[in-house]
């Protein structure tokens, strides 16, 4: 049995330099629908065209190219971070929440590969 149960999203994140542009390239290419830009928070979401698979744009002046995080939604961050430690999971630093946004939490898998944890608070449950 799983360690924490995940919701049925996931979110592969991608920095890039410009998000605007970045999105109306996937838009143009690919078909995907701009969800929102939140520019206070330098972050840009597409609907992909698979059901419950975003495309995040995080914008960043030297983005790293190839390095995509796979973002996966929980209902609850706090209940999912502790059952991951407690399971021996190593996490990059504390919590981050973006007020009535967003709460994302970054872990490592055995070889080092960047996850995160999201739980969006724009949803009321």
């Amino acid at each position: 049995m799983p360690v924490v149960s995940l919701d049925n999203t996931i979110t592969l994140a991608l920095s890039v330099r410009d998000r605007h542009k970045s999105a109306a390239w996937y838009e143009e290419n690919l078909g995907f629908e701009l969800i929102h830009h939140i520019d206070e928070a330098g972050w840009s979401e597409m609907r992909t065209k698979t059901d419950g698979v975003t495309l995040g744009l995080g914008e960043q002046a030297e983005p790293n190219p190839g390095n995509t995080v796979p973002v996966f939604g929980v209902t609850n961050i706090e209940v999912a971070r502790a059952a991951l430690e407690d399971a021996g999971v190593v996490f990059d630093g504390e919590t981050e929440t973006i007020e009535g946004m967003v709460s994302t939490a970054t872990f490592y898998d055995p070889d080092g590969n960047a996850l995160m944890l999201a739980q969006d608070l724009t949803r009321a449950d």
